[in-house]
């Protein structure tokens, strides 16, 4: 078998897993979309919150320990435990499912029935307030999250893949762990939202607002449970990021890398978000391979949107979003 071929066999794989990564953003974006109309662009910050409260739960550190010590001369900063992961990561579920309350309480619930790029100029708001939260509470500095997720190349591939041909593939085991995950998670929602009462009021909510008020439905609750189901997502975006390039702010700029794939998938589309990370995962780094070395490499920077861009003019819908036809 040509080298080359195994090479571009491994790039195919790799860039499935990056997909994979990049489409767990894109249900974030999803599932508040769908529900409500409003495009979130705080989803990547809530990402890093998610990742940042996750990492200073787990270390025991003192939220505000900068502003605390700065206003009462203190030098506080842990609070002498850490946490198991699991337990971190359910308080940090806890903690995002609050956020979502707060949000629905003092924000969106004043802009009902609002033009939607109010709503959309909102959530550009709560991204940079989110975001200067995340610093205030937890520091600027860039940490490692160890939840317990293996790492590294899997040494089972690349021993076994092609042994007799002497080639091997370079798989990391984080992005085997993260495919398996975000598989669970896209299945676990859509039977959420398919087979649970919560999920046909959801369902209700995105078809007609004024249907759903009608027959008993609270918008309020189902938009609190939307928020809180796209901050769990959100954590798990930020575990997966956090744990394979570390918790940092830039950790906040993979939202900018999910709006190609919500383009490609449907912005309403559950399983067109993982359609859609996978072929921009897939397609980024295949682009590289072939062509990137003969214009210069770093084409990952701008394919996706490039491709984007094709498919807005040719299909705006995106290949699973549902067509908008208005009635004039």
């Amino acid at each position: 078998m040509p080298e080359q071929l195994v090479f571009a066999m491994e790039v195919t794989l790799n860039g499935l897993m990056t997909g994979v990564m990049y489409a767990l953003v894109a249900l974030g974006f999803v599932l508040i979309f769908k529900a409500s109309g409003i495009f979130n662009y705080a989803q990547g910050v809530m990402a890093l919150f998610a990742a940042m409260t996750l990492v200073g739960i787990q270390q025991g550190r003192v939220p505000f320990a900068h502003v605390i010590n700065e206003i009462f001369g203190t030098d506080i900063h842990y609070f002498g435990w850490e946490v198991p992961a699991l337990l971190a990561i359910l308080l940090t579920v806890i903690v995002m499912i609050a956020f979502a309350y707060l949000v629905q309480r003092f924000v969106f619930k004043h802009l009902v029935g609002q033009e939607p790029i109010i709503l959309f100029m909102a959530t550009i708001g709560l991204a940079y307030f989110l975001e200067g939260v995340s610093d205030l509470m937890w520091g600027s500095e860039i940490r490692n999250l160890d939840v317990g997720l293996p790492q590294g190349i899997n040494d089972w591939i690349d021993v076994t893949t092609f042994e007799a041909l002497g080639y091997g593939f370079f798989i990391d085991n984080l992005d085997i762990a993260a495919t398996l995950i975000a598989a669970i998670l896209v299945i676990g929602l859509i039977a959420y939202s398919q087979y649970t009462k919560n999920g046909r009021a959801m369902r209700a909510v995105a078809d007609d607002h004024q249907a759903a008020l009608s027959v008993g439905i609270s918008l309020n609750y189902v938009w609190v449970l939307v928020w809180s189901l796209a901050g769990i997502v959100a954590l798990v975006a930020g575990i997966m990021w956090g744990s394979k390039s570390g918790v940092q702010f830039s950790l906040s700029l993979i939202a900018l890398k999910a709006l190609p794939v919500l383009m490609l998938g449907g912005f309403t589309s559950i399983p067109g978000a993982i359609i859609g990370g996978l072929i921009i995962g897939v397609g980024e780094a295949l682009f590289e391979f072939a062509i990137g070395p003969m214009i210069g490499g770093a084409t990952e920077n701008w394919f996706a949107y490039v491709l984007a861009l094709v498919f807005l003019v040719f299909r705006p819908q995106g290949l699973f979003g549902e067509k908008i036809i208005e009635r004039v």
